[in-house]
């Protein structure tokens, strides 16, 4: 009965997304024809994710773990750890105020409809091709010459063992910051892993908790940036995780 439940709730997840990414689809693809109303265009990614995320059942819980502030009229790279789709529809939902370009892979050009929006809106990579991944630093560049926020998921991927609780961070977001002198915000998702897997037989509706850690200023050190970065998001994740 359980497996037969979970079914039909990604089945409903098939059928949302099919119409949303249609209704919301389009004004942000004639949109984003104009680099100077990608702003507008955002305010109607937003609308798709909380309707996504909330339209599957899902909650979440903002815990701050840091007395700083995010300046809406600051720029940012903005990192969390990643552990589901949904991690994408919450981060659009945390910054209201900073319109976000995500750093996503290639492949997901390939989905009808969803594919042909996702490469205006996203810098994409070719995880297998060294020249993609260098020139990932330019084209973020340009995304934030047009006003725009970076978001990137340093682990580069979900690993395949899920028993991993942070996996390694590549640089990219660290050198990202140093090089364009943009602080990086740090949040920590809690319960996606469990609530909305990559695994389509798992999953339920429920709250998910998201602790803001804190914003790290660019230096001139990519390296202690991550070092910093990681230890504070798995020290989250260790005390807070079940």
């Amino acid at each position: 009965m359980v497996k037969i439940l979970n079914h039909l709730w990604r089945f409903w997840l098939l059928l949302l997304a099919f119409f949303l990414t249609i209704f919301f689809g389009i004004p942000v693809y004639l949109l984003s024809f104009n680099k100077k109303h990608y702003k507008y265009a955002y305010r109607f990614i937003r609308y798709w994710s909380y309707a996504m995320f909330y339209g599957m059942g899902l909650r979440y819980e903002l815990i701050n773990l840091s007395t700083q502030k995010i300046d809406r009229n600051k720029q940012y790279v903005i990192i969390s750890n990643h552990t589901s789709i949904m991690d994408i529809m919450l981060t659009c939902i945390l910054f209201p105020y900073h319109p976000i370009c995500f750093v996503g892979k290639k492949e997901l050009v390939r989905i009808p409809v969803f594919g042909t929006i996702y490469k205006r809106i996203c810098v994409m990579v070719d995880r297998s091709s060294a020249r993609s991944r260098a020139d990932v630093y330019r084209r973020c560049a340009e995304k934030m010459e047009e006003g725009n926020n970076i978001v990137i998921f340093p682990e580069g991927g979900v690993p395949d063992d899920t028993s991993i609780i942070l996996d390694d961070f590549k640089d990219g977001a660290f050198t990202l910051s140093s090089k364009h002198n943009s602080p990086i915000v740090m949040h920590t998702f809690i319960g996606l892993k469990e609530i909305f897997p990559f695994d389509n037989s798992k999953g339920y509706p429920g709250k998910v908790k998201v602790y803001f850690n804190g914003i790290l200023e660019p230096s001139d050190s990519p390296k202690d940036l991550k070092a910093a970065a990681f230890y504070e998001i798995k020290k989250t994740l260790v005390k807070h995780s079940n």
